[in-house]
């Protein structure tokens, strides 16, 4: 390896030849000893002192935490594929054609959970337990428990889960940190069970704060570590070391399904508000702003005269919502949320996201090059009244739809115009007309028989009628079709 190689493999390391050897130093590094008093910390971080102080353990914070974090065992039943030989008529006059038709299969997944409540909640990733009929949680000494699912969050890819019978056991709970009070360079703790080979405990360092990109979900926000988490580790805990619940460890990346020392984490501020739901056993209940927000890029930056791009530009604002009605308007851009900065739109969703709502909230808003603040009270999207849905029973080709109006906050969550038109399909009874004919959850309705599906009560009432032909305009992944299907 010639010198070149060697710098540009150690990074930011600089490379010494002495004597005929090579030795590393430090780029402007301060000893241990210079470590503290170089750099004081101002919240009480230290960094170790001594040979002895690194050597110092993780034990005792493993012994507190490590009974609150569980296995999840969820049991799936799935259709086996039908076989290659079903139609084949030589096969079927000698074997029936019964022996290549669908089975169903069961199949388990593992992941793990973190008890949060001593009566027996737990949270998990909602990824572990999606589509299972049966759901189970071992302990670290062994015994197991049935649980019902209490709620299952897309948003935020959690899920709450609770005892079936716990029998009167005071379950080992762990306390939730305030995620906000992370730090890049903070050792945590990892605790899983990766590829089920039973609980593991690695370390590391939060590594960045306020990914976003890793997944789809409504809140990209996560804690990235180097501790070491794998397939398993999904719901397990990621804990500071006064052994609190700082994350829910939840995806990796990795071109070889293991770990490569970049994991991700939902931070703990998030994970409680759907604990708490599920704790009290309501519904979540999320706060809506009420505008379309975009990133800052550098020429917006320029533009607006700001000295470099952050926060989130208010692209759109719905007409009387909550952004419209405290006094937000188009170009406006948010900097931060009760004083802590925002740098783009993620970052704000996930601010506002942990807010209660009614909460009066602190916004600094910058126009016309200066910069205010501005009192918001968080309010949640309004909830569809009776009249904004509809199903539809009986002999009917829609039989098994349900529908809900459109309105600015549920047009704004599935990317539509504020002043879109027609009617979302919310559910599609398995096995039901609807079903039968094609329909999915999210298709959006536009007419019937060249008649406008403007209001859920239109719907209900077309819908409802028998007719020989149906003339079908609908709007489905952002494409406008037209379709005819007999009555």
């Amino acid at each position: 390896m010639n010198m070149r190689s060697l710098m540009l493999a150690v990074g930011t390391v600089v490379v010494l030849a002495v004597g005929g050897t090579l030795a590393f130093s430090p780029w402007n590094a301060p000893s241990l000893a210079q470590a503290n008093t170089l750099a004081p910390a101002e919240d009480g971080r230290q960094v170790p002192e001594s040979d002895a102080q690194v050597k110092l353990s993780f034990a005792p914070v493993v012994r507190a935490v490590a009974p609150s974090v569980v296995n999840v065992y969820a049991t799936r039943i799935e259709q086996q594929a039908v076989s290659p030989f079903a139609n084949d008529p030589f096969f079927s006059r000698f074997f029936g054609q019964g022996q290549f038709q669908s089975r169903p299969r069961q199949s388990q997944s593992l992941g793990s959970g973190v008890i949060v409540e001593a009566s027996g909640v737990i949270l998990t990733n909602r990824h572990v337990i999606e589509g299972a009929t049966d759901v189970r949680i071992a302990l670290s000494d062994g015994r197991e428990y049935a649980v019902d699912i209490v709620i299952e969050d897309a948003q935020t890819d959690l899920a709450v889960l609770r005892v079936r019978e716990p029998g009167g056991v005071a379950f080992p709970a762990i306390g939730f940190a305030d995620s906000d009070a992370l730090q890049v360079g903070d050792l945590v703790l990892a605790i899983g069970n990766p590829f089920g080979v039973g609980q593991t405990v690695t370390s590391g360092i939060v590594s960045a704060l306020a990914r976003t990109g890793v997944e789809s979900s409504d809140y990209e926000f996560f804690i990235q570590t180097d501790a070491a988490i794998n397939p398993g580790n999904s719901g397990g805990a990621l804990v500071d070391l006064d052994g609190q619940l700082v994350g829910i460890n939840t995806a990796i990346y990795s071109q070889t399904g293991g770990s490569v020392g970049i994991g991700f984490a939902i931070p703990a501020n998030m994970a409680r508000l759907v604990a708490e739901a599920g704790v009290s056993g309501g519904e979540i209940v999320r706060p809506w702003f009420g505008a379309k927000l975009q990133a800052v890029n550098a020429d917006i930056a320029a533009s607006l005269g700001m000295a470099a791009p952050h926060g989130a530009l208010i692209a759109e604002v719905a007409p009387d919502g909550p952004a419209d009605r405290a006094g937000f308007a188009a170009g406006d851009v948010i900097l931060s949320v009760d004083g802590v900065a925002v740098d783009d739109p993620s970052a704000f969703n996930f601010r506002l996201a942990t807010k209660p709502i009614g909460q009066a909230t602190r916004l600094e808003r910058l126009r016309g090059g200066v910069s205010e603040a501005v009192s918001f009270t968080v309010e949640a999207a309004p909830a569809a009244g009776a009249d904004m849905v509809a199903s539809i029973v009986g002999n009917s080709r829609f039989a098994g739809t349900s529908v809900r109006q459109l309105d600015a906050a549920l047009a704004e969550a599935k990317g539509l115009p504020y002043d879109a038109e027609g009617v979302i399909v919310t559910a599609v009874l398995p096995g039901s007309p609807a079903e039968q004919m094609g329909l999915r959850v999210d298709d959006i309705i536009l007419a019937l028989n060249d008649m406008p599906m403007n209001t859920a009560r239109a719907f209900a009432d077309v819908a409802s009628q028998r007719v020989r032909t149906w003339q079908i305009i609908l709007q489905r992944d952002g494409r406008v079709t037209r379709s005819i299907v007999s009555g």
